[in-house]
């Protein structure tokens, strides 16, 4: 136990445990509607902190090495689920978007899987030096970026790109990369927003929140009404008024605007600096590994966590567009739950090896 990041292992444990509370508090309503059963969600969620934290105490004792040899099955892996969204009797489509596999008794999010599947390959293939590796690497990262994209999933793809690009850089790569890569990714965003009408909705709600009620911006309209009731103290767990069907995806995507709601800013500030807490000892986990594989897949594991909550909040606060990313350990979904804390039992393994 001495070896263990006992303040990394905790933390995750409180918001695992809170979430489970919350996913309970925020869907019994809606549960009961659409199933007769106000545990439904909440059901659903502790299988999938049971099998969550059975992988993270496996990862803690499994030896991050030997992922360095498995990198490239595992990337080949996530890739073939990825190509499998697009095939008709495994696709399941939802909301509109073909994000997940239907295997009969369970469903997959693949791209939940690639996140951790890619920050393993990149941190053994950019752990070693080599010259002019750029354009592989970029054909790689377009290639996982135009299959989830296609789903379609903008706000995965920013991860996976914010994921990349760090593990790139950190590497020792040349800033001149970075500076050419910038405009010409920023370009490419842009101009999948405007072709795609949904994602061109959201944009038109960020930059006007004064549209017709019945329009996107309702989604962001109960969100900010939410964060607005919650105040300084909020009105009470258990108290919320948006739970109850106002707030759309409010077991998911949504779940921190019931948070402020009933815990207020008072609580919503603690809830994001035990995420800081996780970020900064997961980042302090990279820069105190002895090798190279396992200060970049340290960093890798904190930047896409880390990318994921701040997609999350910033949507929820209006900073950013709505984007469909749930936020790590608290929202209901099981391969995000799985793979977050798999990826923390890795983690602590490396803290181990460096022990």
């Amino acid at each position: 136990m001495k070896r263990i990041d006992l303040v990394l292992l905790i933390s995750v444990i409180f918001l695992t445990i809170f979430g489970l509370f919350m996913v309970y508090d925020a869907s019994s309503f809606v549960a009961f509607r659409d199933f007769g059963d106000k545990y439904a969600y909440v059901k659903d969620q502790i299988i999938w902190i049971i099998l969550g934290f059975s992988a993270l105490v496996f990862f803690v004792h499994f030896n991050y090495h030997r992922f360095y040899n498995f990198a490239l099955p595992l990337l080949l892996f996530s890739i073939g689920l990825l190509v499998m969204v697009f095939i008709p009797g495994f696709s399941l489509k939802l909301l509109g978007a073909r994000r997940w596999i239907d295997f009969g008794l369970f469903t997959v999010q693949p791209s939940e899987i690639v996140k951790l599947s890619l920050a393993i390959y990149l941190s053994a293939w950019l752990s070693s030096k080599e010259k002019g590796r750029m354009g592989a690497f970029l054909l790689l990262l377009f290639l996982i970026l135009g299959l989830v994209m296609l789903q379609p999933d903008m706000g995965t793809a920013a991860i996976i790109l914010s994921l990349s690009v760090t593990l790139y850089f950190l590497s020792g790569a040349s800033i001149t990369h970075l500076l050419l890569m910038g405009p010409v990714m920023f370009l490419a965003a842009l101009v999948l927003i405007v072709i795609e009408p949904y994602r061109a909705a959201r944009l038109a709600t960020f930059l006007n929140f004064n549209q017709d009620i019945s329009s996107s911006s309702y989604h962001v309209r109960q969100i900010l009404i939410a964060l607005g009731s919650g105040g300084l103290m909020g009105v009470g767990l258990g108290n919320s008024l948006q739970k109850y069907a106002y707030l759309p995806e409010n077991a998911t995507d949504s779940i921190f605007a019931i948070i402020a709601e009933e815990l207020g800013f008072v609580g919503a500030v603690g809830i994001i600096g035990v995420f800081l807490l996780i970020i900064f000892r997961g980042f302090s986990i990279s820069k105190n590994a002895k090798d190279m594989f396992g200060k970049l897949l340290a960093a890798g594991i904190t930047t896409f966590l880390a990318a994921q909550v701040f997609i999350n909040l910033a949507a929820q606060t209006a900073l950013l567009p709505l984007t469909g990313i749930p936020l790590p350990f608290i929202s209901h979904g099981g391969t995000a739950l799985i793979m977050n804390l798999t990826s923390i039992g890795i983690l602590l393994n490396i803290k181990r090896q460096t022990n």
